[in-house]
């Protein structure tokens, strides 16, 4: 599988792809080729005083490259102007990326480097799945906050299509996964969703599944904001990723997906892996 890895270049970038314990992870996923994608903004012109753009790009890029091929992938750099979210997500589909990859400091609105803004716009916009790989916010030398990326997966799931095809994603995902919860959130009725079995039992056919695997997985159902809850199951059972589908039942409300997979970006502590809907 080829997966497409965004860099800025800043420290959060580099705690992404040099953190050794997310690069074991995504080979025992099936990862075999990595794809650096660096995209200087339109408004950014390599001859702005005191800015060594060239330089620092091409050292930035040799070290990377480095560490992937030591770590056993096949490695191509991409470097490209434009809008990051749109230029990225144009090379995953003309590379036909599984996976892209991308680093974020965090929740704060003030941190709105090239990489922040992008994994909000890539959350919205994605045509493959999308690792948002969260990152220590203040430290000046940052680290990932969770490593062993897939290891304690948390699925949350309305039980739409888009939900399905998130949950799929275990079929790759179980070489590194060890545990699961599955995690649905009952909120007041909406139109748009047809009438469906007892949410519990739906669970827990699902956890059959993953039991099957050697998963060991666990049911959580919850009532209330679906995104409040989402996070505070994360909260409870410590997943190193949240796993959620980036669309759901209603056009009308925040259910469980589509916004609230916007929200769950943003606030969530650790990372998230965010699937679009088949054919996005």
């Amino acid at each position: 599988m080829k997966a497409i890895c965004a860099t800025d270049l800043s420290a959060a970038s580099e705690a992404t792809i040099e953190s050794e314990t997310c690069l074991e992870c995504l080979g025992r996923i099936g990862v075999d080729e990595i794809h650096l994608v660096t995209v200087i903004p339109s408004n950014v012109h390599a001859g702005m005083p005191g800015i060594d753009f060239e330089g620092r790009r091409e050292r930035a890029l040799d070290r990377y490259r480095g560490v992937i091929e030591g770590a056993g992938f096949d490695v191509e750099a991409h470097v490209v102007r434009g809008t990051p979210h749109r230029r990225i997500n144009g090379i995953a589909e003309t590379v036909g990326a599984g996976l892209t990859i991308v680093g974020s400091r965090g929740k704060s609105p003030l941190e709105n480097r090239v990489i922040g803004s992008t994994a909000r716009n890539l959350a919205r916009t994605t045509v493959v799945p999308l690792l948002v790989n969260r990152i220590e916010r203040e430290a000046e030398e940052p680290d990932v906050v969770r490593e062993h990326l897939f290891q304690r997966m948390l699925y949350a799931t309305d039980f739409s299509d888009n939900a399905q095809a998130a949950f799929e994603t275990f079929s790759y995902l179980r070489p590194a996964t060890r545990e699961a919860t599955l995690v649905h959130v009952e909120t007041p009725k909406d139109p748009d969703v047809p009438e469906r079995a007892d949410p519990a039992t739906q669970l827990d056919e699902l956890a059959g599944r993953l039991e099957e695997w050697d998963i060991e997985t666990r049911i959580d159902v919850r009532q209330g904001d679906p995104a409040d809850e989402i996070l505070a199951a994360e909260s409870e059972h410590d997943p190193t990723t949240i796993l959620v589908g980036s669309r759901g039942h209603s056009r009308l409300r925040r259910l469980l997906l589509g916004s609230v997979s916007g929200d769950v970006v943003a606030r969530a502590t650790g990372n998230v892996l965010l699937v679009p809907p088949r054919g996005a």
